[in-house]
Formats: structure tokens, sequence, C-alpha cells
């Protein structure tokens, strides 16, 4: 009997789907050929558990999560279906928890109980909320992961102003600012050079300064001690006795000028009385009229001649006007 082309890709047909509907369950952790049992917890939060994820005992995978599905409209709770892949006792009293690690994905740990009575199967196992080593870090890490999102954003504005800041012209006026500063540099290199920079020069200088400063350090002692003898001399000195004798001698002098100030004897009656000055001041003129008179009409004082002649003229008022007294310096020009 001939098949026909088409049974053949019929049956090819059916059994590619059979094979792809075991392999999509044994990817799943099903195992289609085995009446496995299951049982169900429920959980507030899954986290990041996934279908097909392990269900582990001591660390021993004994299922898969099969299915997960809400509680109710409101999703107050989600309830997880565990598919057993091995025949092991579960005592009723176990509890399970989600827990994931650091680089895998999260999975059901179920922490085996005391109890005589064993779960069967479509139980409903307890369940708590357990962090776990990823909860905590990751508790820990948000802040962290935060604050470098709001540093990343304001290190993006910032260089985005840099951006901006840095057009074609500042570009080159920061190129030619590099190439001062290594122009800069080199002179600075030239500057601190060991053997012929200036600061070296100025180094030697001041050495050579202080070896001289050294050598005449014998010379600088005894000035020095010469100095001394001066400053002892002048100390043995009697300056106290002699500025006692400058404060009577200013003393004495106050006490003269106060004195003369208050018209005191005969310095201070003639600076004090007007009358006295006038007077000695006619006085000195008569004197001078009487002695240009007696030299001008001698004759009228001193009687010499024989035939005693009288001398008629008129005697002086005034004194006589005088011949002005010559310059020797003058004279010599």
């Amino acid at each position: 009997m001939k098949i026909s082309n088409e049974t053949k890709v019929g049956a090819l047909t059916i059994l590619a789907l059979a094979l792809l509907f075991i392999g999509f369950n044994y990817l799943k952790g099903r195992d289609v050929f085995s009446r496995s049992k299951k049982i169900y917890a429920v959980f507030t939060d899954l986290g990041s558990l996934e279908k097909s994820n392990e269900v582990k005992i001591n660390g021993l995978p004994i299922g898969s999560v099969y299915d997960k599905r809400e509680k109710d409209k409101d999703v107050s709770a989600i309830v997880v279906t565990i598919q057993l892949t091995r025949d092991i006792n579960i005592p009723k009293n176990s509890v399970a928890y989600i827990s994931s690690s650091l680089v895998g994905s999260s999975y059901i740990v179920i922490e085996r109980g005391n109890s005589s009575e064993l779960l069967q199967d479509e139980d409903t196992i307890a369940t708590r909320l357990e962090t776990g080593i990823l909860g905590d870090v990751k508790a820990q890490l948000d802040p962290t992961i935060s604050s470098v999102r709001n540093i990343l954003d304001s290190l993006k504005k910032t260089l985005g102003g840099i951006n901006q800041l840095l057009d074609t012209e500042n570009r080159n006026n920061l190129k030619q600012t590099m190439a001062n500063l290594n122009t800069a540099s080199a002179n600075l290199n030239m500057l601190l050079n060991s053997e012929s920079g200036a600061l070296a020069r100025s180094l030697q200088n001041a050495e050579d300064f202080t070896g001289t400063l050294k050598a005449s350090s014998q010379d600088i002692k005894a000035t020095l001690q010469n100095t001394k003898r001066v400053s002892e001399q002048l100390a043995a000195m009697p300056l106290a006795a002699t500025v006692d004798s400058l404060e009577q001698l200013i003393g004495s002098l106050r006490s003269t000028l106060q004195s003369i100030n208050q018209g005191k004897g005969t310095l201070g009656g003639l600076l004090q009385d007007r009358t006295l000055y006038d007077q000695l001041q006619q006085t000195v003129l008569s004197a001078e009229i009487l002695m240009d008179d007696l030299r001008t009409h001698p004759k009228r004082y001193v009687q010499v001649s024989v035939f005693g002649k009288k001398d008629k003229s008129t005697p002086l008022s005034s004194p006589a006007k005088k011949t002005p007294l010559s310059d020797p310096a003058h004279d010599k020009q």
C-alpha cells in the first residue's frame, strides 16, 4: 500500500508538534511522561521570580515554578504552582521563601519542618518574605544608584556647557594658553638648571658671600668687641651728672627768663619800661650830638688862640652826617 505525500506531511507535522510540545515543557521543567506532584505557595511579592525557576531544599533542586496567577482581582497575593520533579517527603509545617543570588536568577527555597505529616498533592505550603543577600544589597545600593544618576545628570549638563563654552575661538585661545605654558615651563627649566640657571648662579653667589663672611668672621668678631668696649665706656661716663647739670642750667635759664618777663632786674626793667628805654635812647642821641659838635667846632670848647678869638658858630642840633665805612672786599675789587 502506497502512502501519499499528504499523509507523510501530516504525520511529520504531528510529530514535529509533539516534539515541540515535549521540548518546550522540558525547557520549562515539566515532564509530560510522568505524573508529578504539585503544591502551591502564596506570596505577596515575587520579585524577579519567573516560571521554570528552581525550587530547592538544602540546595538540592526538587522542582520548578510551574505557574503564577493572581489570588484576586486586587492582586493582594500571588499563587505560585510548584511542580515537584523528585519524589521526596516534605513535612507539613515546612516554610517556603524566595531567595536570589548576586549573579543568578531567583528561586524558591523550602525550609523543612519537623512535622510527621507530609504535604500531599495540591496542598499549600506556608510562606514567608525573605529579602536575602541580593535584596539587602539592592536596598543599600538604591540610594547610591540614585545619587550616581543625579551626578551623571549634572555631569552631562556640565559637559554640555563646556562643549558650548569651547567654541572655535575659545579652543584657539586655550591652545595659545597651552603654548604659553610650555614656553613658561621651558624658561623655568632654564632658570632652574643646576649648572647655567640664574637660580644656580644666585645660589653660588650666596655660597661665595657666605664663604666671605666665614673668612671675615675674626674681623667681624673684633669689630663687635670694639663696639662692646665703646658701649661700656659710654655707659661708664658720668652722663647722669651731666644730665643733672644741664637740667639745673635749664632751670636757671627758665628762672632768669621768667624774671625778665616779669620786669625784675635791670634787663627786665629795660624790656618792660618803655619810658626808661626812650630816655636811654635820648641820652645816647644827645651824646652823639655832643661828640659830633666837639669834633666839628673844637674851638668852642678849647681856646688855643693867643689872641683869644671866640668861635661864634651855631652849635649842632642833630648828629652830623657821617661818611659810610668802606667795605674791604669792595675796595679790593
